[in-house]
């Protein structure tokens, strides 16, 4: 069973990055890296409720990451309030974006359509999206070398 999941996933990996067959629309980052990563979840999976279970909880660490991260720039940049007041409408700019982004990416109202993959599917595609915004917050956080023209409201390291 462990061997025809693992075969399962390689293939729809494949599938989906266009690999495998022409035409298919490429994988989303968190499927793709799910899929590579040795994802210790996943790879003891064997069901697809078991496989939609270790999606939510990517998904929930990364959530739990992203607003850590968050909670990390607002603390570091505390005392800009124009840009906290920026960073805040970008943010919920950005929820926005990622709902509207997962609509589009699965535009039929009766989900069900999608079949019994969709609640994994839809988790991994939120995780990678996700992912990607952590990456672009910690830009705040890891900030930028001296002069840096083009830095914005990246703070300098010493």
């Amino acid at each position: 069973m462990k061997r025809s999941i693992a075969m399962w996933v390689v293939v729809s990996a494949l599938a989906m990055s266009g690999v495998a067959t022409a035409g298919t629309a490429p994988a989303s980052a968190a499927t793709a890296a799910s899929a590579s990563s040795g994802d210790t979840c996943m790879d003891h999976a064997q069901s697809q409720a078991d496989m939609t279970g270790c999606a939510m909880k990517s998904l929930d660490a990364a959530d739990k990451e992203l607003n850590q991260v968050y909670q990390q720039v607002l603390r570091k940049y505390a005392k800009d309030t124009v840009f906290i007041a920026k960073l805040k409408t970008a943010q919920k700019a950005w929820l926005a974006f990622r709902d509207a982004e997962l609509a589009a990416r699965y535009p039929d109202n009766d989900k069900s359509n999608y079949g019994s993959v969709y609640p994994m599917c839809a988790d991994n595609e939120l995780e990678g999206l996700t992912r990607k915004r952590i990456e672009e917050l910690r830009g705040w956080l890891k900030g930028t070398q001296e002069g840096d023209v083009c830095a914005g409201s990246y703070q300098a390291n010493s």
